[in-house]
């Protein structure tokens, strides 16, 4: 069995560099992963962020359809608890409407910023509905399957598409897997933001454990984490450089993860309550096409995912495509019994 690569990229803003040129950079990496055959791209949702230029994943998706021609297109994910489920659906299904077949709506659970954008996005919004509860609608609203007995039955998220968009949940814990596999849904854990590899496996494990089949779906499994591949070990050493990664304990009892110490400083003086920081290795699978090879086959082997979505905040821009196309070289050469 081989491993199929998609990508998940984040427009990070290099130093010295503008969001134009980091969103250039997105459009060329989309239209690579297109030319190497990988199946998937995404994009993310930051907020209120000098590090990454992708606020709004709704509108970069529909550039980049209009920049591809085949290979899908999706949010990782779009961060619903902000959001009304029939907006998300009607956004969605006006990309589905324009690309059929090409369009992927990964639904995120961190609040993707700060406490003041939070704060910002959710202005006048009264309901406080649970994340699951969300997602169930959305899930209605984008096949239209509104129950009779809702209070807004007969409501349609129009346009409605021949394809519709594909839901993905994504998490970095047992209960995001939780939620997935209740709702019947496919599921994708965040390594390269949990960095616990233990902790991935468990999160499979459950989700396995406790999916829904009534829904009319068998499980589906994706794991995403941070890649570099080099021609040296030396080199993508040298490019995963200083990386940490940052995370911030509340005395409430939220753990989140940021790019930057300084961004969780920020986290939280916004969030008014005690705060501690953790700063970690991050979790890289790094090294050269036959060791990112030996490591990626591992880790297939011990969770049984046979989809892998790969991030790769690496700079110069032209290393970034060079550990892209090595990738793919390296698993070209994967043995289809592998």
């Amino acid at each position: 069995m081989g491993i199929t690569i998609s990508v998940l990229d984040q427009s990070p803003i290099y130093p010295g560099e503008t969001a134009a040129e980091a969103f250039a950079h997105t459009v060329l990496l989309a239209q690579k992963s297109e030319e190497l055959g990988f199946r998937r791209f995404w994009v993310s949702e930051h907020h209120d962020s000098d590090h990454v230029a992708g606020s709004s994943p709704e509108v970069l998706i529909s550039y980049l359809l209009a920049k591809t021609q085949t290979i899908r297109v999706g949010s990782g994910g779009v961060m619903l608890q902000h959001y009304s489920p029939y907006k998300v659906a009607e956004n969605f299904n006006v990309l589905a409407a324009l690309a059929p077949g090409r369009v992927d709506l990964g639904i995120g659970r961190a609040p993707g910023g700060l406490p003041r954008s939070t704060q910002a996005l959710q202005r006048g919004v009264q309901e406080n509905a649970s994340l699951t509860d969300k997602i169930v609608e959305l899930r209605q609203f984008v096949h239209n399957t509104l129950e009779e007995d809702h209070p807004l039955a007969g409501l349609r998220a129009a346009p409605l598409p021949e394809t519709a968009p594909e839901l993905y949940v994504l998490g970095a814990s047992a209960g995001s897997a939780e939620i997935a596999a209740g709702l019947g849904l496919p599921y994708v854990f965040s390594l390269f933001i949990n960095g616990d590899e233990s902790a991935a496996l468990e999160a499979i494990r459950v989700y396995r454990s406790t999916f829904d089949y009534s829904h009319g779906r068998e499980p589906e499994i994706l794991v995403a984490l941070s890649v570099i591949v080099a021609d040296s070990a030396e080199e993508a050493a040298e490019l995963a450089g200083s990386l940490k990664l940052v995370k911030i304990h509340l005395a409430s009892g939220r753990t989140l993860t940021l790019g930057t110490r300084e961004q969780a400083e920020e986290f939280g003086r916004q969030a008014g309550e005690p705060y501690t920081i953790e700063e970690q290795e991050p979790f890289i699978t790094k090294g050269t096409k036959e060791t990112v090879r030996e490591q990626l086959l591992r880790l297939q082997q011990a969770s049984g995912v046979d989809e892998i979505i790969v991030t790769s905040n690496i700079q110069p821009f032209a290393k970034r495509i060079r550990s892209f196309e090595l990738l793919s070289e390296a698993l070209a050469e994967v043995p289809a019994e592998a």
